[in-house]
């Protein structure tokens, strides 16, 4: 249990709410002039704990067993939660917790039936119109994502993923005609989701399927689409500060934490190296420019990049305005892991600490790495942080009379607002907001299930899609509301 070493508080206009995504809520996926995504394609497996990486695991031969597929087919993202036609329900829902912010993401192939189509879909304009009036209706600040881990199929099938220099241009006028269309309505933004992640999961960040590139390094394509990412994030940026003086532009990373197994120095380094690591293209979105030890990295690899003069001045005017993360759990470092025991986390492995507790998908429940966090991302960065994802799965049940007790994550969720409420008075970070990882329940990227549960309200629907989609308010949606209600003061359970 994290004890506070000062007094709860936190500034005043701290927005504190909660965290989709639109490949995981809404659905709809053949409805309102809505192209497909790769999310449409990947199935349901049921794997265990131990084999969760599986389901990262994914050939031309997967996709093409997707596009031959019928409805009555366990493509879970495709159903989702139907936040599509439920969304004035749920943000409804939202408000009644009091939220000041809510965290979406917008389909790219909503916009853009097809990612070359010239003009926009002008029905999923006015879907995510609406969405934001409704948000604005409530008193609620939109945080919007440009790309969540949800490529148009077509960036797939007709390029080579973000390995064609080409889609930079494609997600330029994508991002042109949100700011154009949203930007009155929305003042926080973000570019990529995660944009780390292509590294650990290249299908869903990069559109990359390893059997589609013979005969090439399988790292290179990856590097050479993570630099252009990069180039269109850093486009994207400049050119929202451009139409709409004013609005806030911010990266996303996963804020892996790993510590240390024991003090031997090879254990430090090793540590060391695994979170240079994770900052590596952070550190291009805030700086400007590639660190010395990515080039290095790449070199060490055997992989060169390609890329333009004025690629690296675009890196230099495109800087973010504010870091955003996701953080639930840390894990272990070790030189040599012979002989340890080892814990699945967010998308990764890492050794397992005997001093922390574990959620039934291996997940290691942690506060105190959230304030090591905000302290480690402050110091380096000097931006204002803002935490987009937190949060904890488990298993609920839904009882005859309509409740759901889950006071597991009341006290997950407490602990960590300890830890934010500390890192902010003790350690001097600048922290602007908080964003509960799937406020409703959605479908679970990890592990596409909707049995691992993340909301404070209850959708229900199982991992095959059966159940009424009705929503139902957890215990932890009153604990949240009181939360916020008291700006983070009041922690009783």
């Amino acid at each position: 249990m994290y004890q506070n070493q000062a007094s709860l508080h936190f500034p005043n206009g701290f927005l504190w709410g909660g965290a989709t995504a639109a490949n995981q809520v809404e659905g709809g996926w053949d409805e309102g002039g809505k192209g497909m995504t790769i999310q449409d394609c990947l199935p349901y497996r049921e794997v265990g704990v131990a084999d969760f990486t599986k389901q990262f695991a994914y050939s031309s031969a997967d996709l093409a067993e997707a596009l031959a597929a019928g409805p009555e087919a366990n493509y879970p993202k495709r159903r989702a939660i139907d936040f599509y036609h439920h969304y004035k329900e749920d943000i409804a829902l939202f408000a009644e917790m009091g939220f000041k912010v809510l965290r979406v993401s917008i389909c790219w192939s909503r916009i853009y039936t097809d990612p070359r189509d010239p003009e926009p879909n002008e029905e999923g304009i006015a879907f995510y119109e609406d969405m934001f009036r409704e948000c604005r209706k409530h008193g609620i600040e939109p945080l919007v994502t440009l790309s969540h881990y949800d490529p148009p199929l077509a960036l797939v099938t007709d390029y080579q993923g973000w390995y064609s220099r080409e889609v930079i241009g494609l997600f330029v006028k994508y991002a042109r005609t949100c700011f154009e269309r949203f930007g009155h309505l929305v003042k926080y933004w973000l570019t990529f989701n995660e944009v780390d992640a292509m590294l650990r999961h290249a299908v869903t960040s990069g559109g990359l399927i390893e059997d589609r590139f013979p005969g090439k390094n399988f790292d290179e394509v990856i590097y050479q689409a993570m630099h252009h990412q990069m180039v269109a994030s850093a486009q994207a940026v400049k050119l929202c500060h451009e139409m709409v003086p004013g609005l806030q532009v911010g990266c996303m990373m996963t804020k892996l934490c790993f510590y240390p197994y024991s003090c031997k120095p090879e254990d430090n380094l090793a540590t060391q190296q695994r979170m240079r690591g994770v900052y590596r293209y952070v550190d291009i979105q805030v700086f400007g420019e590639y660190p010395r030890y990515l080039w290095k990295e790449m070199e060490q690899k055997g992989v060169s990049i390609e890329y333009r003069p004025e690629d690296m001045e675009l890196l230099r005017e495109g800087t973010v305005d504010f870091v955003s993360f996701s953080y639930y759990m840390t894990s272990c470092m070790a030189a040599d892991t012979e002989g340890l025991d080892m814990a699945p986390g967010n998308t990764v492995n890492g050794v397992k600490n005997p001093y922390l507790p574990s959620s039934e998908w291996g997940w290691q429940t942690d506060a105190s790495g959230l304030r090591y966090s905000l302290v480690e991302l402050y110091d380096r960065y000097r931006k204002p942080l803002f935490i987009v994802e937190n949060g904890l799965g488990a298993r609920d049940t839904l009882e005859e009379d309509g409740s759901v007790h889950d006071p597991y994550r009341a006290a997950y969720l407490e602990e960590h607002v300890r830890a934010m409420s500390d890192a902010i008075n003790l350690d001097g970070v600048d922290l602007i907001g908080y964003t509960w990882w799937g406020c409703i329940d959605l479908v679970s990227e990890s592990t596409r299930q909707m049995s691992k549960r993340y909301g404070f309200i209850y959708v229900d629907m199982d991992d095959y899609g059966n159940g009424t989609q009705k929503r139902y308010k957890k215990d932890s949606f009153d604990y949240y509301k009181q939360v916020i209600e008291s700006n983070g003061t009041n922690l009783d359970r």
